[in-house]
């Protein structure tokens, strides 16, 4: 079942692919954000407890929103942005555990820990962003994953109706190359990895 991806789906999903920080004007259709999901929403998480959710702000109205939360580098790549995705959590994730994971009941293992269900939470729906990122590039999407905005404000304007919580901001459309930083290095194996 599992196969070595040829060099060219490499360089696309990782060797080559960039953190965009500029944009093309041109749209990204909601069926391609729709496929986009569907990929994601298949890598694993803990017990599949599945707790990301995703708001895809695209208007230029629900922009303006975003904006005061904001920090002043995010900005005016993120107003230039055909969609910028919220990636939050569900903090009452487990409720869908019975369906999600009907192999037991693995409801009452968050339900009985607040400190673990945050905590599952928050570091699974880290995993479902960078399933998402992996997803856009890989049906030709350029994203620019990012932190520095503020949570409080963003779940306040477009997470509080559903009591989610914003983990981080993710923009995605086609990249202008012309606006890329050169490629930071990166650690080299004997720097961050041991083999014991």
């Amino acid at each position: 079942m599992t196969q070595i991806l040829t060099p060219d789906a490499l360089a696309t999903l990782f060797t080559d692919a960039r953190t965009h920080n500029g944009w093309l004007d041109k749209p990204v259709d909601d069926a391609l954000l729709r496929q986009a999901y569907l990929l994601a929403r298949m890598g694993p998480t803990s017990a599949n407890c599945c707790p990301a959710r995703f708001v895809f702000i695209r208007s230029s109205e629900a922009k303006e929103r975003l904006k005061p939360a904001l920090s002043s580098g995010n900005l005016t790549k993120t107003l230039q942005a055909p969609v910028t995705a919220i990636i939050a959590y569900d903090p009452v994730f487990y409720d869908a555990l019975p369906k999600l994971f009907p192999h037991g009941d693995a409801r009452s293992w968050f339900t009985s820990s607040p400190e673990l269900a945050t905590e599952t939470a928050f570091r699974n729906s880290s995993l479902q962003a960078a399933y998402l990122i992996i997803a856009c590039r890989a049906l030709g999407l350029d994203t620019g994953p990012m932190s520095g905005f503020n949570n409080t404000q963003v779940d306040e304007i477009f997470l509080a109706e559903k009591g989610w919580k914003s983990n981080l901001l993710v923009n995605i459309g086609y990249g202008d190359i012309n606006k890329l930083y050169e490629r930071s290095p990166r650690l080299a194996f004997d720097e961050a990895c041991l083999v014991l």
